[in-house]
């Protein structure tokens, strides 16, 4: 597995090596092991997954920005299995020196990347094409009670979605009613 770092420390991208031939792939899609050596050799704290989520999404489908509060944060280990989708994660720890920064990048059936994203971190991802289907370990539970969410389009965040006029966008009203980026918690 080969493990990126990116511009904000703890989001990582892990890209799983695959073995193909005239009659397909494999890939070992997660290894407990691997992935807590990849998290202590960066200092990082090695979480314990709790829950396996799966979406299916048509293109255009926006989801997120969503977080869940202490004590019920979720660190995330996302990947999408078929189609492709633009993932985001912003840091919202607010004594992180990279607070109100996000990193973006494509996830596919066909690239097989995961992103690496830990608790204090508000999340959400648009589905680049129908049937994309997205899969994600969890490090804690979903609560309802500490669910929260971000716009998705925040002027102060400034997330450079790959959407054009093709993209007939949908969201959920909550998402439409989600607060500002300045006004949460």
């Amino acid at each position: 597995m080969n493990i990126i770092e990116t511009k904000i420390e703890g989001l990582l991208i892990l890209e799983p090596r695959v073995f193909g031939d005239d009659r397909g792939w494999f890939m070992e899609s997660f290894n407990q092991q691997n992935f807590e050596q990849a998290l202590r050799e960066r200092h990082l704290d090695v979480p314990h997954f709790v829950q396996d989520n799966h979406s299916y999404s048509q293109k255009g489908v926006l989801r997120g920005l969503h977080y869940q509060l202490n004590p019920h944060a979720q660190g995330k280990l996302v990947r999408v299995v078929q189609g492709r989708a633009w993932d985001v994660a912003v840091d919202i720890r607010k004594d992180s020196e990279t607070f109100g920064q996000w990193v973006g990048l494509e996830l596919s059936g066909e690239n097989h990347k995961q992103f690496w994203i830990p608790a204090g971190f508000a999340h959400g991802f648009v589905a680049l094409e129908d049937n994309t289907q997205f899969l994600y370990k969890t490090t804690n539970y979903y609560s309802k009670a500490c669910e929260r969410s971000i716009v998705w389009n925040d002027a102060n965040i400034a997330i450079d979605w790959p959407i054009d006029d093709s993209f007939d966008l949908k969201l959920t009203e909550k998402d439409k009613q989600a607060n500002s980026f300045k006004n949460n918690e």
